[in-house]
């Protein structure tokens, strides 16, 4: 297969961004696939290159985060597809690194998906974030009289929640 010939849609790396300790990461069987290589072997070698993966690059759901995240899955014996194992969660960086693990041509490709796709997902964020500050300015200007337009208009930048957010979480710490 041609590298040129790669094609990802962004839609389907955005599915498999999750919310992990604060950060945006993407799970080790997920970029298997679209690597096309299996899970074991991604993970093989990002073990023979550990040093190419501190913490903020890379790190592995601990038992909790794992036993949460497994629990959104319905699998059965025979297709655990992994998940036996916890897997490695990587932040973007992480994602960068891997296409100098992994050389091979549909890695580059990928990998250049996966950073735009990182990109646009920045992107989109610091645009809400800026008509949010708009919006406050707005509101300091104008009396009380315009609070419910104001109100409304938050409620429309608000993300509606999706069932598969619900997957992304933050591991509680302490004796909760």
């Amino acid at each position: 297969m041609s590298a040129a010939l790669v094609r990802v849609p962004a839609e389907r790396i955005q599915q498999a961004i999750y919310l992990i300790r604060g950060h945006n990461v993407m799970l080790d069987r997920d970029l298997a696939v679209l690597y096309g290589v299996p899970t074991k072997a991604l993970k093989q070698a990002v073990r023979r290159n550990l040093e190419r993966f501190p913490d903020d690059f890379m790190f592995v759901l601990d038992t909790v985060e794992f036993q949460i995240w497994r629990s959104q899955f319905v699998t059965s014996k025979e297709d655990r597809k992994g998940l036996r194992y916890p897997p490695m969660a990587f932040t973007e960086q992480g994602v960068a690194m891997l296409s100098s693990v992994l050389k091979s041509p549909r890695a580059v490709q990928v990998n250049i998906a996966i950073m735009r796709t990182f990109v646009q997902l920045r992107e989109m964020l610091a645009g809400n974030a800026q008509l949010a500050r708009k919006l406050e300015e707005l509101e300091k200007k104008y009396d009380r009289q315009f609070k419910v337009v104001f109100d409304a208009i938050r409620q429309l930048m608000t993300p509606p929640e999706t069932k598969r957010k619900q997957i992304g979480f933050q591991a509680k710490s302490g004796g909760e």
